[in-house]
């Protein structure tokens, strides 16, 4: 199971809200689906690493289930 817990706790850390991410260019649309666990494309992915100048494993992570 693919969770984004990472991504909220990359975001907390860097002082960086859901509103200051829509307002540097991320989809407020995107956002809230990745907040209901929805999945992401590779392209999205990509976009969060480089708004939130981090790696993947700050945006996700494998989970057994």
């Amino acid at each position: 199971m693919i969770s984004y817990d990472p991504l909220f706790k990359t975001m907390k850390n860097k002082g960086i809200t859901s509103y200051r991410l829509v307002k540097m260019g991320f989809s407020a649309s995107t956002l809230h689906s990745i907040k209901h666990g929805n999945s992401m494309t590779m392209k999205t992915l990509d976009m969060l690493c480089e708004l939130l100048d981090c790696g993947v494993s700050d945006i996700v992570e494998y989970r057994k289930k």
